[in-house]
């Protein structure tokens, strides 16, 4: 027996709670068709309906997911061209300073 400590892993947390919910909500709706007292071609018309409403859901989601997709992209790049300006403007104060104490040093060589 391997003896240590459990870190979970919070990256697959969502994925699988949505699995789990969608497998659920799967056989929930199969178990209630299948157990209700409908003829064939009402539990057909019902299933047909239901699987049409779990798409429309489905793709409601996907869009929404997409949407937030993007954003983050777009937040992403703003951090990222403040950081490369960020980084232009120290790289600019550092050669200024470099420039400032190296002069000194430089007419110090120069004398001796």
């Amino acid at each position: 027996m391997k003896i240590g400590s459990y870190e979970s892993s919070e990256k697959n947390n969502v994925g699988t709670a949505v699995t789990f919910f969608l497998i659920g909500l799967g056989a929930g709706a199969l178990a209630g068709l299948l157990l209700a007292p409908k003829s064939g071609k009402e539990l057909r018309r019902d299933l047909a309906k239901n699987l049409e409403n779990a798409k429309d859901t489905l793709d409601d989601w996907a869009d929404e997911a997409r949407d937030r997709v993007r954003e983050a992209g777009g937040a992403v790049r703003d951090m990222a061209s403040r950081g490369i300006d960020r980084a232009a403007d120290l790289a600019e104060d550092l050669r200024e300073t470099a420039r400032e104490n190296v002069e000194p040093l430089r007419r110090a060589i120069k004398k001796s």
